[in-house]
C-alpha cells in the first residue's frame, strides 16, 4: 500500500512537472520581466547622471565611485543569500518585499540631499535588488514546468536583462535632458507599484518546507568572500596591482574556502555545493561566467573607444550600441526555437563562433577605420552571445531540483556578476598595460600632466583639454592610437577564448538532447 501511494505521488509530481503553462503564467512572465528590465537598467543608467549629481550634491571623486559601485556590490554579495531565503520563506513573498523596499529606496535616492545619503540609499536599492533578481528567475522555473516553454520564458527574461543594461545610458540621457538627475531613480516606482498590485493574482507561491533555518554565519562568510574579491578586481582595473588591494582579495579567497567547508558540514547549507556535481550545471555555469567576463571587459573598452577616441557623448555612444542590443535580443529569442531540432551544445558553440568573428574584427580596428567597423564587430559579438545567455541560464536552472531553483538562479546570477567584474579588471588591465607601453607624450608638457596622460586614456583626454592646440592634437592622436593598440590585443585574446569555449561547450554539453 505504501509503495503504491508513493508511486501515485511520483506520478502526480511528474504530471505537474510537465504541465503546460497557460495565459496566467505568460501574463505573470510579463510582470516578472518589468523588474528584471528595471534592475538591469539601473546598473548603467547612473553613468550619465554623475556630472549633474556631482555638481548638485558636491560629491568628490571617491564618493562618486561609491555611488556607482555600491549598488552592484550589494547585489553580488547578497544574491545567493536571497535566493536561498526565497526557497525558505516563499519566492513570491520575497519578491514583493523586495519590490516594496526597492520603490521606497528609489524615492529616497531621487531626493537625496548629500552624497552620504545617496550612497546609503543606493546600498539599500542593491539589497532590494538582490531579493528581486533570483526571485524572478526561480519563479519562472516554478511557473514553466515544460522544458520548451521554460526555455522560451528564460529567453524573454534574459533579453530584458541584457537589453536593460544596453539601453540604460540611453534612458539616463533622455531623463536627464527632460527632467533632473533624480528622475532616473523614480523610474522604478511605478514598476514596483504595478508588481505589488498584480503579483498576488498572477504569480504562484513556492517554498521548500524542508529548507531549515538560514545560517547567519554562512551569510557573513559569503559577504566576506564576494565583496572583498569584487572590490579587489575593480581596484586592480583602476590602479593596477597594489599590496593593500591584494591583501583584501586574499582575505576574500580565504573566507570563500571557509564558506565552502562550512557548507559541506551543514544539513541545510546556504549554497548547496552538491549542485556542482551535475555536469550540465557546472559546465553551463563555467561557460556563462567566462563569456560574461570577456564580454564585460570588451564592452568596457569599446565604450571608452566611442567616447574618448571618437569623441561621442555618452548618449550618442549608447545610441550607436542599440543595433548590437537588438541583434542580441533577436538571437536570444531564436535560441529556444533552434534547440527543438539541434542540441544546445551546438547552438551555443555556433553563437560563440559568431562572437569570435566579431572579436576578430575588433582586433583589426585602426584610428582610420571609423565607428562603423567597431559597431559591426560589437553586433557580431552580441548576436553570438545571445543564444548562450538564454540556453546556459535554462540549463543551470533546469538541471537543479525544483526545491533548489532559487539557489541555482542566485548562483547563476552571482556568476554573471563575478564574470563582468573579472572581465573589466583583467581585460581592462591588459588594455591599460599596452596603452602605457605605446603612448608617446609630446614635449613641452609638465611632468605631472605627463604622468596623468601616461596612466590611461581618460587622463590623456583630460590633460589635452587644458593644452594649447598643437600639443592637444598630438596628445589626442598618440593616446588614441595607443588605446586602440591595447583594444586590438585584448580583442585578439578574446577571439581565442571564445573559440576555446565553443569547443568546451561541445565536449561538456553534448549529452543534452534537443528539447
Amino acid at each position: 500500500m505504501i509503495e503504491q501511494s508513493q508511486k501515485e505521488e511520483i506520478l502526480d509530481s511528474s504530471r505537474e512537472a510537465v504541465r503546460q503553462a497557460g495565459k496566467r503564467e505568460w501574463l505573470g512572465l510579463a510582470v516578472l520581466a518589468l523588474p528584471t528590465l528595471l534592475l538591469s537598467i539601473d546598473l548603467s543608467v547612473l553613468h550619465l547622471a554623475l556630472p549633474h549629481l556631482s555638481a548638485d550634491l558636491g560629491a568628490n571623486s571617491t564618493q562618486l565611485l561609491w555611488i556607482t559601485d555600491i549598488y552592484g556590490f550589494m547585489i553580488a554579495g547578497l544574491l545567493i543569500t536571497m535566493g536561498t531565503l526565497g526557497d525558505r520563506i516563499g519566492r513570491r513573498k520575497l519578491l514583493m518585499i523586495g519590490a516594496a523596499a526597492f520603490g521606497v529606496a528609489s524615492v529616497f535616492a531621487a531626493y537625496s540631499t548629500s552624497p552620504e545619503m545617496l550612497i546609503v540609499t543606493r546600498a539599500l536599492m542593491g539589497v532590494a535588488g538582490a531579493t528581486l533578481m533570483p526571485s524572478t528567475l526561480s519563479l519562472i522555473s516554478s511557473m514553466f514546468g515544460d522544458p520548451k516553454q521554460r526555455g522560451m520564458a528564460i529567453a524573454v527574461w534574459m533579453s530584458c536583462f541584457m537589453g536593460g543594461m544596453a539601453f540604460g545610458p540611453v534612458v539616463g540621457g533622455v531623463f536627464i535632458e527632460w527632467f533632473w538627475w533624480g528622475a532616473v531613480f523614480l523610474l522604478g516606482v511605478p514598476v514596483m507599484l504595478l508588481l505589488l498590485a498584480v503579483a498576488p493574482f498572477l504569480l504562484p507561491e513556492y517554498r521548500n518546507a524542508d529548507a531549515g533555518k538560514l545560517d547567519l554565519i554562512s551569510v557573513a562568510l559569503l559577504l566576506a568572500t564576494i565583496l572583498p574579491i569584487i572590490y579587489g578586481l575593480k581596484e586592480l582595473a583602476r590602479h593596477g596591482l597594489q599590496i593593500d588591494t591584494a591583501v583584501v582579495a586574499v582575505i576574500g579567497v580565504l573566507c570563500g574556502i571557509l564558506f565552502c567547508f562550512r557548507q559541506l558540514r551543514l544539513t541545510h547549507p546556504l549554497m548547496d555545493l552538491r549542485l556542482f556535481e551535475n555536469r550540465t550545471f557546472s559546465a553551463a555555469l563555467f561557460i556563462s561566467l567566462v563569456v560574461g567576463a570577456v564580454q564585460g571587459g570588451i564592452l568596457f573598452l569599446v565604450n571608452l573607444y566611442l567616447q574618448l577616441v571618437e569623441g561621442l557623448s555618452p548618449l550618442r555612444a549608447g545610441l550607436w550600441l542599440i543595433p548590437s542590443s537588438l541583434a542580441m535580443i533577436v538571437a536570444t529569442m531564436l535560441a529556444p526555437l533552434l534547440v527543438k531540432r539541434v542540441r544546445p551544445a551546438f547552438v551555443i558553440a555556433a553563437g560563440l563562433t559568431i562572437s569570435s568573428a566579431g572579436y576578430l574584427i575588433l582586433s583589426q580596428l585602426e584610428t582610420s577605420s571609423g565607428i562603423a567597423v567597431a559597431i559591426i564587430g560589437v553586433i557580431l559579438v552580441m548576436m553570438g552571445v545571445g543564444p548562450m545567455g538564454a540556453l546556459a541560464t535554462d540549463l543551470i536552472v533546469g538541471s537543479a531540483p525544483p526545491d533548489k531553483a532559487g539557489s541555482a538562479a542566485a548562483i547563476s546570477e552571482s556568476g554573471a556578476e563575478f564574470g563582468v567584474s573579472l572581465g573589466v579588471a583583467v581585460l581592462g588591465s591588459v588594455g591599460a598595460a599596452f596603452y602605457r607601453r605605446e603612448v608617446l607624450i609630446p614635449g613641452g608638457i609638465s611632468m605631472e600632466s605627463a604622468e596623468r596622460a601616461t596612466e590611461n586614456i581618460i587622463g590623456a583626454v583630460s590633460v589635452a583639454e587644458q593644452l594649447p592646440d598643437p600639443l592637444s592634437s598630438e596628445l589626442l592622436v598618440s593616446s588614441g592610437e595607443a588605446f586602440i593598440s591595447g583594444l586590438n590585443v585584448t580583442a585578439l585574446f578574446s577571439t581565442v577564448i571564445f573559440i576555446s569555449l565553443a569547443l568546451v561547450s561541445i565536449v561538456l554539453l553534448r549529452q543534452v538532447r534537443p528539447s
